[in-house]
């Protein structure tokens, strides 16, 4: 990784990846989460931002199933973090077509490679609250 994005929000993001965790930010004047990783807060343009570390805990918010000829379909979803910030990503562990709005997921950080930086998906969670 170079030495610019080790120094920027992506790289913070990405270094929590590898260990395993979804971190996102938090606005210090308003104690308000946002997601995907910024050097500025959105709205307000505050630069007095903490990261924090999720408990990896969401609801699925909306999803939908894409579809390629001759493949299984794919899943999309909009997860609701419990620590009140939405991001996109996919459900893993069940049919595309079984995943539902209300469904409760916990995250998985895929590893990534040399050619793919890791990333978070989820799985059902099953009677987590």
């Amino acid at each position: 990784m170079s030495d610019l994005m080790k120094q920027s929000p992506l790289g913070t993001y990405v270094e929590h990846l590898k260990k395993g965790e979804l971190a996102y930010q938090v606005c210090k004047d308003s104690n308000k989460p946002f997601f995907y990783p910024r050097a500025i807060v959105p709205e307000t343009g505050s630069t007095n931002i903490e990261w924090r570390v999720s408990k990896g805990l969401g609801t699925v918010y909306t999803t939908t199933a894409v579809h390629y000829k001759g493949e299984a379909p794919l899943n999309v979803a909009m997860i609701d973090m419990d620590e009140g910030y939405r991001l996109m990503s996919r459900v893993e562990g069940i049919d595309a077509m079984d995943v539902k709005i209300g469904m409760r997921v916990k995250v998985k950080v895929v590893p990534g490679d040399e050619k793919t930086l890791p990333f978070p998906v989820f799985t059902p969670a099953g009677d987590a609250k």
